[in-house]
């Protein structure tokens, strides 16, 4: 059943029976709706799925009845489930059990790590995961084999660095993959040598391939535990829809099989490579095909590759490194690859969302989705510019005069700002996670968690986006302060933005009546508080479907 289906149904049934008691209530409380005919109400009554009635308490107390659960909400705030618009579902799943790097402090810290995982793993097991920052570290200074091989004699490793734009590989990988000092960068990558020309065990972008095919692939049964954990971790933060950018057809076979056994508690839509827009054009998929738990149509691509690893691609070079301006992903190799493949999967009527973080790959995808708009017509096709990071000013209004969105993850901000100028420089950065420019140029914002490049905690995405005070403490007033947005922008960008960024926003992304009912009671009204404090507030309550699927224990 198509949603445009399922949503007139379910409009008809409503009618019909009007008078139903509620199966749960929640009154006295402060319930921003992000529903701009009627933004605040004090209670919301949940029918079968939906959002039934939305008013004053003694209005919804008449929804009430023998075996309606009600919920005192004692005043607390409510917001709409929270719309993750850009997560790696499967590798955020799978990291929750895998080494974890993203705390080690020093290059001390991280080997150790990476020895007390490996003493409780068999022998041959690869070890994955990691997330490391060596920004973390004094001196910031990239890890090498030579650090891990000592405790790492009988595992193969490939730890990523926490962007997801270079891993770490030790000896025995590299020695697997044949990858020696007369290796060549393949396009779009990097091999990282040491000053002997031997490398390093640092694959950047596309010369991870030259070893992740080596990986042995997660079966079913892996890929549907990843999942369970990352429902988990949703569950606790009041996230209630996902949209994962790395859907491979072996996961998308395991949602199904969730979805049909009962299991899921988030709503997912799916991106599969743009490379291979054929196989679901010839299936006669588009854009928002599926139903209110399972979506495909959708599509990404890379233009470059991070900040963090220097292969974000800019105009000018790199204020540490003038030697490189960055890489070009492989899906730009050449740009008329990347412009036909949007262009053909954008005709079949499918969407597409690109990867873009510096300032030249953002302005390359912008041209290209404005000569695909020209030449195919109009339509909603709602492209999305995933991270939109680092931007001219004269390319900020062109998010808005083209309909793109910007898919950007706001803690981001938080973690690279503690860092970012020393890559760019002060003036470049400006046009740094341009929250403020954006809206006022009247873009759209989705906002997601890139998780698990980043926590899985849209509370902590709201607070970067309001405060924009690093991670570091070094900019307690925000860093780059005039890109702030208010809370509520925040919200809207990570509820109805979210889902307008995925063509449900008829069915969720608001609470009022006829909309699913996911709901997020929260311990701190986030709206009225010192933004600063943002980032203590819990999630105390998930509602997803009309039922309590997460309660915090206080």
């Amino acid at each position: 059943m198509s949603i445009r289906i399922a949503f007139g149904t379910f409009l008809m049934a409503l009618t019909i029976q009007a008078q139903a008691f509620a199966d749960l209530v929640l009154l006295n409380g402060k319930i921003w709706t992000v529903n701009p005919s009627q933004p605040v109400v004090e209670a919301v009554a949940c029918l079968n799925t939906k959002i039934a009635a939305a008013g004053s308490s003694n209005e919804i107390r008449k929804w009430i009845g023998a075996s309606t659960k009600v919920v005192d909400l004692e005043g607390k705030l409510v917001v709409p489930g929270f719309n993750d618009a850009h997560i790696h579902l499967v590798d955020g799943g799978s990291h929750l059990a895998s080494v974890r790097l993203h705390d080690a402090r020093t290059q001390a810290d991280f080997r150790n790590a990476i020895r007390d995982y490996a003493a409780k793993i068999p022998k041959g097991r690869w070890i994955t995961g990691g997330d490391w920052d060596e920004e973390n570290w004094s001196p910031a200074r990239l890890p090498t084999h030579e650090l891990i091989d000592s405790v790492t004699e009988e595992n193969p490793v490939y730890v990523n660095r926490h962007d997801g734009h270079q891993v770490l590989v030790n000896r025995m990988v590299l020695r697997m993959a044949s990858i020696t000092r007369d290796t060549p960068n393949p396009p779009g990558g990097a091999i990282v040598h040491d000053d002997h020309g031997e490398p390093t065990g640092i694959l950047k972008d596309a010369a991870k391939d030259l070893v992740s095919k080596l990986i042995p692939p997660l079966s079913e049964d892996q890929i549907a535990d990843a999942v369970r954990a990352a429902m988990r971790e949703a569950r606790e933060n009041g996230v209630t829809s996902v949209q994962d950018v790395a859907t491979t057809p072996e996961s998308l076979r395991v949602y199904q099989k969730l979805l049909s056994e009962g299991e899921l508690t988030f709503r997912i839509s799916t991106h599969q490579p743009l490379s291979a827009w054929h196989r679901l054009a010839d299936a006669g998929i588009m854009a928002g095909f599926g139903n209110l738990m399972l979506q495909a149509g959708a599509l990404k691509a890379f233009a470059d590759g991070s900040l963090g690893s220097s292969t974000a691609l800019f105009f000018e070079p790199y204020t540490h490194d003038p030697s490189t301006h960055g890489i070009a992903s492989q899906d730009m190799i050449p740009e008329a690859k990347m412009k036909d493949n949007i262009s053909g999967a954008d005709r079949s009527g499918l969407q597409v969302a690109v990867h873009a973080i510096g300032d030249r790959a953002n302005n390359t995808v912008l041209n290209i989705l404005e000569q695909v708009e020209k030449e195919n017509g109009p339509r909603d096709r709602r492209f999305r510019i995933e991270h939109a990071q680092h931007l001219r000013a004269d390319d900020i209004p062109r998010f808005a005069k083209l309909g793109v969105i910007a898919s950007m993850q706001p803690y981001h901000a938080i973690d690279d700002g503690s860092w970012a100028e020393k890559r760019i420089g002060p003036e470049r950065a400006k046009g740094t996670y341009a929250f403020r420019s954006l809206l006022d140029a009247g873009a759209i914002l989705a906002f997601g968690s890139d998780w698990y490049v980043a926590p899985l905690k849209p509370i902590e995405g709201i607070y970067a986006a309001a405060t924009r005070r690093t991670l570091d403490g070094a900019h307690p007033g925000g860093w780059i302060p005039e890109q702030k947005i208010s809370v509520a922008d925040a919200i809207r960008a990570y509820t109805w933005g979210s889902a307008y960024a995925s063509f449900t926003e008829k069915f969720k992304g608001t609470i009022a009546p006829g909309m699913l009912a996911d709901v997020v009671v929260l311990s701190d009204n986030i709206l009225s508080i010192d933004p600063a404090q943002i980032s203590k507030t819990n999630v105390i309550l998930t509602v997803f479907d009309g039922k309590i699927i997460y309660r915090r224990n206080l």
